[in-house]
């Protein structure tokens, strides 16, 4: 039986509730095969006796474990491992192209005992709070995006490290945090660089950042470097009603919104993207290597980055990673 090398411990001293305590050390069991299925779980006296805790707080954990039918409990026996299912929950910002890459691959790395809920808050501090708030204690481990808040910071230190895996972007995070991030910075500093001798070819870079983008500032930042290590005239456009492309100017977004704009102009006013005008899109989808030839794309690995959660979940081991971004030259530059 696997209960026989499954001891549960309560830490007094930390800033986890003890239900939670107990609620983390059986699905840890479980998880570790500790535990398996129809195994005896000690009992609510020998809990508390061991571990000095009340029988309000013990009960409270099995209370949780029930409802989401990991336990189940038998007249006159006590309780045991009902199902070795897991639960994870999956929170993104918002649904597109590319994060249905990483949500595939996330997925389908994943054991067939796992199955994974997925929100999204869509850069709403209420909708974050709301969805990380109710499921405390439901769920085996937490995959979260992060946002640019100032709130966000204690929502997730509600979470204990050991089952919280912060991914895309390095905000909000502590060095005890486990994570999985792209580098909007220097790594895309780096693709620039690659893309030089493209660039060459126009007379100014734009950069296209419209005011409804999230997407990371530190990246303009290090856009403004690139231009100036290489003498290239460039502008910064927030303005999306503004946005009227011109001969000889290489484009670079962060919205493939902006893409759908930049391809109707070039069908207006006849131009041809990698000849009359240039265009780098940030995030490789699917579909980019087929549209007009071809879109270059600047862009973390999103398949990689799903694989490398899914670790999280499997290898039940820290993780502090990048994963890394490249280059992809097409027709449009």
């Amino acid at each position: 039986m696997g209960s026989t090398i499954f001891t549960l411990t309560i830490n007094h001293k930390s800033d986890i509730p003890k239900y939670q305590q107990i609620v983390n050390s059986i699905t840890n069991g479980i998880s570790k095969k500790h535990l398996l299925v129809g195994d005896a779980l000690p009992s609510v006296n020998k809990i508390c006796k061991s571990n000095k805790v009340s029988r309000d707080t013990v009960f409270k954990a099995y209370s949780i474990l029930k409802d989401q039918g990991i336990i189940d409990a038998v007249p006159n026996k006590g309780y045991y491992v009902a199902d070795d299912t897991r639960k994870v929950l999956l929170v993104l910002d918002t649904f597109k192209a590319y994060k249905e890459v990483l949500y595939h691959s996330f997925i389908n790395n994943l054991p067939d005992n796992v199955v994974t809920d997925v929100q999204f808050h869509h850069y709403n501090i209420d909708n974050f709070k709301t969805i990380l708030n109710n499921s405390q204690g439901q769920y085996y481990k937490y995959i979260v995006m992060n946002f640019d808040h100032a709130e966000v910071p204690f929502i997730i230190s509600k979470i204990s490290n050991e089952k919280l895996l912060l991914i895309d972007w390095n905000i909000h995070c502590t060095p005890d945090n486990n994570y999985l991030f792209q580098d909007f910075g220097n790594a895309f500093y780096e693709s620039l660089k690659v893309a030089v001798t493209s660039f060459k070819k126009y007379k100014e870079i734009n950069f296209l950042y419209p005011e409804y983008t999230n997407h990371p500032i530190e990246t303009i930042k290090f856009f403004k470097k690139f231009c100036r290590k290489y003498k290239f005239k460039y502008k910064i456009l927030k303005n999306s009603k503004e946005f009227n492309i011109e001969k000889e100017i290489a484009y670079i977004s962060v919205s493939d919104r902006v893409l759908g704009v930049f391809l109707e102009q070039c069908r207006e006013k006849n131009f041809e993207p990698g000849v009359d005008v240039g265009f780098l899109s940030y995030n490789e989808t699917p579909m980019k290597k087929f549209i007009y030839k071809g879109i270059s794309v600047v862009s973390t690995d999103f398949k990689e980055l799903g694989t490398k959660a899914a670790e999280f979940i499997t290898k039940d081991e820290p993780m502090q990673h990048y994963i890394p971004t490249k280059l992809i030259v097409r027709e449009s530059l």
